[in-house]
This record gives structure tokens, sequence and C-alpha cells, in this order.
């Protein structure tokens, strides 16, 4: 079928997949808990039998579907290459001893504060949110509650850490996430969201230090933190080479190494650390690699508690397969609107009253609040948006990684403070605090967008593509 007899698609056709997958995603993931991968895959049919009645053939559809996975597939690459570098750093005890020592830092009088910085360096090293606030942040949450202090506060605090680190961590999935929805690169999104991420938590210590001022006594290291201390180090022998692999990746960022050798280079590195200081093996370093982590490997013969039990088994490359599954079905609905039109007709409509970089940026944002609010998914608030926005940006003269930035602190922080996504309610679970109550001191989690918005206004922080080579690359 030839170029000139496929027809442009009207706004209503444009809109409808659209509508479709918002409304399939709210019934079927919101309400019925149904996966969000075969939710995708029938909003890209209901999509392609539209663009077949424009014209287009399933060939047309399936190289538009190729590229779009094409044009991922280095991203993904970076996010099996995490999995390798987190199940590596188990492996070593490089992550077990950054917790043993950073839980006995805690001091009762900065008890916010402490939680604050204490969750945001475990997940910084980490990539994780659940994993720093289902470990640290249950241990916190048992000092507090010895103090007597306000308990929302704490797990406020908590996990405004937790995703400090979720939103920054080059071992994020969010943050591999959102270069690629946006079109830029890793470790310059990282470095441009230091203009919204520095001055919240900045804000966030201050409230932390001034409401913590009045917390005042002593209080006894709980049970449970005592336990796991003595098994971490039962488990594992303290060695300050155990933080060189973090000393190699702070290292290839600040000196922008290739990504993927370096994570690569340095998993293999903590292999050899966990065998030759750990006393493991290799046949289990290979393994921890791949399917993770597991506190077998550690020989240790008495009963392990569940809090290191969550902290130890993780990792791998396997770990993020569930991620790449939806990137590639995100990747076909997103392949078969582009190609077939449907997307630039709805941003044609959507940016006709929006002339401004404030009102692309508050609009971006606006879109990611809406996707977190109907579906739940931090994957979806930034992948959906992103595609929506992607040539928005460009088109405008604005550098990606200012979408990247903005899909970032709208999308990700924004769904652990929604109470029936999962975070929202894997965080009232660990913590024990209903995601209402500790919604107002998760400063770090909403205080981003506001500095998003006083940017975009401003004018500060605001990269355009003049003389860069981003504004060489093809658009889809």
């Amino acid at each position: 079928m030839g170029l000139e007899e496929k027809k442009a698609p009207t706004l209503g056709q444009s809109v409808f997949p659209i509508i479709f997958m918002v409304l399939s995603l709210a019934v079927g993931y919101g309400y019925f808990k149904l996966r969000t991968e075969p939710l995708l895959i029938l909003s890209a049919f209901v999509a392609a039998l539209i663009a077949m009645r424009l014209g287009y053939t399933w060939k047309d559809m399936q190289e538009a579907i190729i590229e779009k996975i094409a044009r991922a597939l280095p991203a993904t690459l970076i996010l099996w290459s995490v999995g390798f570098l987190i199940g590596s750093w188990m492996f070593s005890g490089t992550v077990p001893m950054i917790i043993y020592y950073g839980v006995q830092i805690v001091n009762p009088k900065f008890l916010f504060v402490t939680a604050f910085i204490i969750t945001a360096i475990v997940s910084t090293v980490t990539g994780t949110s659940w994993g720093s606030a289902g470990t640290i942040g249950v241990a916190l949450m048992g000092i507090a509650g010895g103090l007597g202090v306000s308990l929302p506060a704490t797990a406020g605090a908590v996990v405004a850490g937790a995703y400090f680190g979720d939103k920054i961590s080059p071992l994020s999935d969010t943050t591999n996430l959102a270069p690629i929805a946006a079109g830029s690169e890793l470790y310059e999104h990282i470095k441009h969201m230091f203009y919204t991420t520095i001055p919240a938590f900045i804000v966030s210590l201050i409230v932390y230090f001034i409401v913590g001022l009045k917390v005042s006594g002593s209080v006894n290291t709980p049970e449970t933190v005592s336990i796991m201390l003595s098994q971490l180090e039962g488990m594992f022998n303290w060695n300050i080479i155990l933080l060189l692999p973090v000393v190699i990746i702070i290292t290839g960022s600040l000196k922008k190494w290739p990504t993927i050798p370096t994570m690569l280079g340095t998993s293999l590195f903590s292999v050899c650390i966990g065998v030759l200081v750990q006393g493991f093996t290799f046949k289990d370093g290979f393994t921890a690699i791949v399917k993770g982590f597991n506190v077998s490997m550690t020989g240790y013969d008495k009963e392990v508690i569940w809090e290191v039990t969550r902290l130890i088994n993780r990792g791998g490359v396997v770990s993020v397969t569930g991620t790449t599954v939806l990137i590639f079905c995100a990747m076909g609905f997103a392949g078969i609107v582009s190609k077939a039109g449907m997307l630039d007709r709805v941003l044609e409509a959507l940016m006709s009253k929006v002339k401004s970089t404030t009102g692309i940026i508050i609009s971006t944002i606006a879109s990611c609040f809406t996707v977190a609010f109907v579906t739940g998914s931090s994957y979806l608030s930034i992948l959906l948006p992103g595609e929506l926005f992607k040539n928005v940006y460009i088109q405008r003269n604005l550098h990606p990684k200012n979408l990247s930035r903005t899909l970032e602190d709208s999308g990700t922080v924004l769904v652990p403070l929604i109470p029936w996504s999962a975070a929202g309610a894997y965080m009232t679970s660990t913590l024990g605090v209903p995601t209402i109550e500790y919604l107002p001191w998760a400063i770090l989690n909403y205080m981003g967008i506001v500095f998003a918005i006083i940017l975009a206004i401003t004018g500060i922080g605001i990269a355009s593509l003049d003389g860069d080579k981003e504004k060489r690359r093809k658009t889809v």
C-alpha cells in the first residue's frame, strides 16, 4: 500500500486509543489489580485497528515498534548492568557494610534529619527506595517508637530519603527509565536533576532539623536492630576494601566513563572481592549477578530474621526483566500511535494553546500526575508522558534533559504519596503509618515539583539545544 493512500487521523481517532489506555489501566490495574503489561498490549491492539483503518499495514507498525524498542535498548542494557551490579555488591559485602555502620550513627536528638540522610545514602548506593525503607526504615521506625516521637514525621523522612536515592542513583530503575522516555543520557540527566533535587533536599533538612529540636532523651537500640547487626557481622567480614566498588562507580560518574563497561567491570571486580575477602565461591558470585544474591551463599547456619533476608536476597539481572518487559509493551503502544500520526495530532491540539516554556513544563507535570494518580505506577508516569512530550521539547529548542528531569520530579516521587499505588501501600504496611499521615512530612517528594515550576518561570536551569548535538538527533 503506497504512502499516498495513508490517511491523516482525526482528533477523535487520535485521542481514542489514549483514552482507552487510561481507562483500561484505571479499571484493570487500579481496581481489578490486573497486570499492566497485557493492558498495554490490549491498548496497542486498539491503536493498531485504527491505524489499519488509516491505511497502515502490520509491517509498517512492526517497523515502528522495532524502531522504538531499538532506541530504548541502550538504556535497557544499563538496567541489566544495574542488576549485575547490585547482585555483586551484595556478594562482596559492600552494601551490607554500609547498612551495618549506617544504622549505628543514628542520633536520637536529630532523628528526623538522621532518618532522612541515612535512607538517602542507602537508597543512593542501592538504587532502591523499597529496600532502604524496608530495612533501615523499619529500624528507624523502631527507634522513633522508643523515643515516643512523631511516627508520621519519621515515616515521612524515611520515604523522602528513600526516594532521594531512587531519583538520582544511577542504579535506580526509574533514574534509567526517565532518560529512555525523554531521549537524554543517564549522567546528564542526573546532573540536571540537581537544580530541583538539591534545593528540595536542603528545604527538607531545614524542616526536619527545626522539628527535631523538640525531641530530647535517649533510646535503646531495638532488639530487631541488634539482631540484624549481629547477623550481618556473622555473615560478612568488614574491610575498607569493600568500599572500592562504590569509589569506582562514583569516579566513573564524575569522569563520564562509559556506563555499561564501568558497571560490568565493577560487578566482576566486586565478585572477586567477595571471593577474596568473604571467602565465598566464584560459582555463587556468578549466580548472584544473574539470579541475585541469597543469604545461603554466606554459609550462615542460624535462623535469619526477615529484615536481613529482605536486605540480602536481591539483585541480579533477572530482577530487572519485569521492567524490561514493561518497556517493550509501552514502546509497542507508542510505536503504533506515533507511526499513524495519532501522537502528533494529539500534541498539535494539546500544545496549540501552550506557547511558553513554563506552559510546557507545567503541562508535563500535569500529565505525569494524571498518569500516576490513575495508574499508581511510577514506570507509566515516566514512560507515557515522556513519549507524549519528547518531540515537543525538541521542537521548542528545549534539551531532552529538561523533560527527563521533570518526569522524575513529578512522576517517580509522587507515586508513594498516592494511597492506592503499590508504593503507597508498601510504605504504609512496612512503616506502619497511613499514607495520608506521612504525606505532609515526605517533603522532598513534592518540593521537587515546586522548584521545577520556579525554574520554568525564571528560566534558571533550563537548558536549550543551541550548539548541542541533540538538536541533530532524528525525532519520530
